[in-house]
């Protein structure tokens, strides 16, 4: 599917909006057009919102356009004013589903984040406890979860998706459910007293060397 919706940052403070670009490719409407739809409906538009808007330099060269950022309702209301023309009655469909399921993944993400702050002090009062903690123990705990999560080291995830205080805050719902699932593994392997590079090769998967029982044995673990 096209995408006709976007974020305006990954945060979950995120606004789903669409624009007059897709507009005009999905209804065979000139751009000019839909402009000049956006400029004389504004006041009556800026009645669910302000009007947002970026200016870009198209393929980073050229004078610069404006680009209006329209939100759902804003959206909904400018095609109440054009036609009812087969093309237009598909993408209105199609644009309704897609800020639907952008709405739904930003309701999951914060309820998720919801749910996270009770186990975030959970695993906090575990590495209080824990016999190896140290002063950055739960920063560099919370590094390998995002990593193990997302595939992206802290830095990269924000120079992909945007700057946030909290990093699980740029997590999509899947990423925040695996986050989840590894957090839980990590309570779990400090309250067995393991060290933080047990830990780190438990996340990642790497071969490690362990003591068992007094006997040095070789073996791999790897998470399931």
């Amino acid at each position: 599917m096209l995408d006709l919706v976007f974020y305006s940052d990954s945060t979950l403070k995120a606004q789903p909006y669409t624009t007059p670009e897709v507009i005009a490719a999905n209804t065979g409407i000139k751009r000019r057009s839909v402009i000049d739809l956006i400029v004389r409906n504004k006041e009556e538009l800026e009645q669910f919102g302000i009007l947002r808007f970026e200016i870009v330099k198209i393929n980073g060269r050229g004078r610069p356009r404006k680009i209006y950022h329209l939100n759902e309702q804003q959206a909904t209301l400018l095609l109440t004013f054009l036609d009812n023309t087969p093309q237009i009655k598909a993408f209105k469909v199609a644009l309704v589903k897609q800020f639907y399921e952008m709405r739904d993944e930003l309701t999951k993400r914060n309820i998720n984040r919801a749910i996270e702050k009770p186990v975030k002090k959970t695993l906090m009062d575990c590495i209080k406890k824990w016999k190896y903690a140290s002063k950055y123990a739960y920063s560099n705990i919370n590094k390998l979860l995002i990593k193990g999560a997302t595939g992206l080291s802290i830095k990269a995830l924000k120079k992909e998706r945007g700057d946030a205080k909290v990093a699980l805050d740029l997590l999509t719902s899947q990423e925040q459910e695996k986050y989840k699932q590894l957090e839980q593994k990590v309570i779990a392997y400090i309250e067995a007293d393991f060290d933080y590079q047990l830990i780190k090769a438990l996340l990642t998967g790497k071969e490690i060397k362990f003591i068992y029982q007094g006997a040095m044995q070789d073996d791999k673990l790897t998470i399931n």
